[in-house]
Parts: C-alpha cells; structure tokens; sequence
C-alpha cells in the first residue's frame, strides 16, 4: 500500500493556474475515506480501508497475470521471512508458504526458483535457531552446576581466575564482544512485539501465533546479569588483597576496550558487577586502585538526564558505523536494558489505535524506526579472533550468589559495624543450611 494519498501525483509546484490549484490543492491534513495524510504521507487508517487497498473485491479486481505480480509476492515473503522467521514455526505457516510455490510455480519458474530458495534459507535459519536455544540451555545448565569448591572462599587457590585464562584487558574485550554479537544476532524483531504487544480487543488472531513465544531476548537480558555476577566474583574471590585489587584494575581496563570497540552493553554490565554492595564496601581493596579511568567511564554511563552522556556516545559509535571502512568500526552493541525501556515506553506512551479506531501509523513508524537501527547492529560480523579457552570460561565458570558475594566480600574485608556482623553470622548459617540440605 502506498503511503502517499491516492491524489498525490496530482500535485504539481509548477502549475500556477489558479482554477488547477482550487480544484486540486489539498490541506496539509487530509483525509479520503476512512485513510488519513499528513503532508501526502499516511498517518491512520481504519482496518476496513487499509485491506480495500490490499485486497481485490467484487469491484476491484485488477487484470493482472501471476507472471506480473510474482516478483512483488516473493519480495514480500523475502522479507517476512528474512525478517520473522520464528512466524514460520507454525506448520500452518509452512504449509501456506508451499501452497504459494506451488501457485507461482505455474505462472513463472524464476519466481519459483526464487521462492525455493528463500524457503531453504528459512529452514537454515529455523534450524540455527533451534540450535541456539538449545546451545543456551546447555550453557546454563553447566554454569547451574556449582561445585562445592565454589561455595566458600578457596585459601588454596587451586580455582582459576579470569587473569589466568587471560591477562589482556582488550582480547578480553573482544571476546565479550563475540559473545554480545552472537546473542544480539538471534533476537529477532517478533521478539519486541511479544514482550511489549498490546492486548487489542480489537485483532482476532492472536491465538495463530501463540506458539511461537520465543525466550532470545530473556537470555541475553540474563548474560549481563550474568557478566555483572561474574565481575563481582572474580574481584571478591580472592583471598589477598593485591589479588582483589589486581582484578578490580584489570576490569576497568577491560570495560574501557569495550567502549572504544563500541560494546556499551559489557561496558554497562562491569560497572554494575563493580557497583555491587559487596564490591564497592571492599574499601580498602580500592584505596590500592587509581580510579580516574572508572570515574570516567562512570560519567559516561551515568543515569542522570536520561543517560544523556551515553546517549551522546551511542549517536557518535552509530555515526561512525554508517561511515566505516571496516566490520571493528560497524560495531554498535546498545545497554539493551535501556533500549527495552525505550521501546516499552514508545509503545505504551501512545495509542496503537486512535479514538476514531483507525491504526496509528506515526507510532508505528517511530517503533519501526527503533527497532530497523538495532536490527542494523546486530547484524554486524565479530571482525576479532576467537578465543575458545576465553569464550567458554565466560559463559560457563559458576559464578557465586548474592548472598555468597557478601559473604567472600566479609571474609576479604571484616565487618565493620555491628549490622555487617549481624549480617555475616546470618549469611554463614543460611549457607551452611543450604549445603547440608
């Protein structure tokens, strides 16, 4: 359906007859039928309307053959499929998706050929998919297991660190941003829509798509969850101070290199696992640290104006992205829990259907427009090495609870009122419940 309104080519900046521009000069709002314009660009419009333009009636039915509409058919499923491919879990999908090869296969075999194609690439990517889902729940169900060794501080310093698997704060940056881009590359779309969709009385259908509730975004919301936990243990494992503190710089090292490489997402889950109560109470852990470096990169993810400051780098890592020379600079990696909150706040700020009922194109292009940029990031290609020894430390080494953060953080560095006392004793005996159970 085009967006324009259907005089639009009437229009002429060159015609100056008058009698021309009285019968054809049209307000800035406009509206034929149940459609509505803003400048010749659609705004709203009822459902009815919408599907007269898309679908032939008694009255309207052009005289087309399928040879001349087959090319626009395929480019449409082209991109639902590219785009959605998790609608097409749907056996009742699949099987619309042949019965169309089948009707174009007799009115024009490019079509056809094109739309077998299409449809093995959707089957890769359902099958990729799948893998994935499958690859995460392995992942946390090894991380899930947590050794006995993990549970108490180790005095015999037989666990592994991340400064043993690997002492370079950017390769480390680098690896974290793998794993970012491979997560980011699955979440699709369809995902928003399910997380934020409005309940409409009004949409009939709903139930056709009930199957395919998807969990990629709930996952990669979990590996920051996850990366913060894992910073907080390896700064409060140690048992020597000089080791803690070693940690803590190196970590803020490492959270710089994401944010030259453009990866806000690490970035924002480091400081956080460095902003935990039992991290930050580690006073005397921090007072052996420069932190000039942290500071700054604090201010730059600072919550104040509505993230103003990281909002200003993400615009210069998107600028830059548009005009790259190469994959490293096409990295754009969002703090995605604020990109959630954006979108949610977009869709719940206003109406999908207006007082009249008519769909409201203008939020819809505003969330359109949101989500096309991510789906611009996220299909950017790790241009780093991979480092398997790295990557499977990072997403499977058990990492400690919160309450085992606040014990270790006791152990490092004693209590220092009787609230923390109190608070040790409780968590030792909680602990020792929990293992002997």
């Amino acid at each position: 359906m085009p967006p324009t309104t259907p005089y639009a080519g009437k229009f002429s900046p060159y015609n100056n007859n008058d009698d021309n521009l009285h019968k054809y000069h049209q307000p800035m709002e406009a509206s034929y039928g149940d459609m509505c314009y803003h400048d010749n660009s659609l705004v709203s419009g009822s459902l009815e309307a919408l599907i007269q333009h898309l679908v032939p009636t008694v009255d309207y039915y052009p005289d087309i053959r399928i040879r001349d509409v087959a090319p626009k058919i395929v480019q449409l499923l082209t991109e639902w499929t590219e785009t959605f491919p998790y609608d097409f879990r749907d056996e009742r999908m699949m099987r619309c998706l042949k019965e169309m090869s089948h009707h174009l296969a007799r009115g024009d075999e490019y079509s056809w050929r094109a739309m077998q194609q299409m449809t093995q690439r959707l089957i890769r990517r359902l099958a990729a998919l799948g893998q994935y889902e499958e690859a995460i729940a392995t992942l946390n169900a090894s991380a899930a297991e947590r050794p006995a060794a993990l549970k108490t501080k180790q005095h015999n310093g037989q666990r592994s660190d991340v400064l043993s698997i690997s002492d370079d704060a950017f390769i480390l940056a680098q690896q974290l941003t793998h794993i970012e881009l491979d997560r980011l590359s699955f979440i699709g779309p369809e995902e928003f829509i399910q997380a934020f969709g409005v309940k409409d009385p009004l949409d009939n259908h709903k139930s056709f798509f009930r199957k395919r509730k998807t969990t990629n975004l709930e996952a990669y919301v979990a590996w920051f969850n996850r990366l913060s936990y894992l910073v907080a243990t390896e700064i409060c494992m140690p048992v020597k101070k000089k080791h803690r503190a070693r940690a803590l710089e190196f970590f803020i090292d490492v959270a710089r290199e994401c944010f030259n490489i453009g990866n806000f997402n690490s970035l924002m889950a480091i400081i956080t696992g460095m902003n935990m109560s039992p991290v930050s109470r580690l006073k005397k852990t921090w007072s052996k640290v420069n932190t000039d470096k942290f500071d700054i990169l604090e201010h730059q993810m600072d919550p104040s104006s509505n993230f103003s400051n990281y909002r200003t780098a993400l615009r210069g890592a998107t600028q830059r992205s548009i005009t790259a020379h190469s994959n490293q600079e096409k990295i754009v990696i969002p703090f995605f829990s604020l990109l959630i909150k954006d979108i949610y706040f977009l869709n719940e700020g206003c109406a999908s259907r207006l007082s009249n009922g008519h769909v409201n194109f203008e939020k819809l292009w505003d969330l359109a427009k949101q989500v096309s940029e991510f789906l611009v990031w996220r299909q950017v290609t790790c241009p780093f090495e991979r480092d398997r020894k790295i990557l499977q430390y990072l997403v499977t080494t058990p990492v400690f609870t919160e309450d085992e953060l606040h014990l270790a953080s006791y152990e490092s560095e004693g209590p220092e009122n009787h609230m923390e006392k109190d608070s040790r004793r409780s968590l030792r005996s909680s602990l020792l419940h929990r293992e002997h159970r």
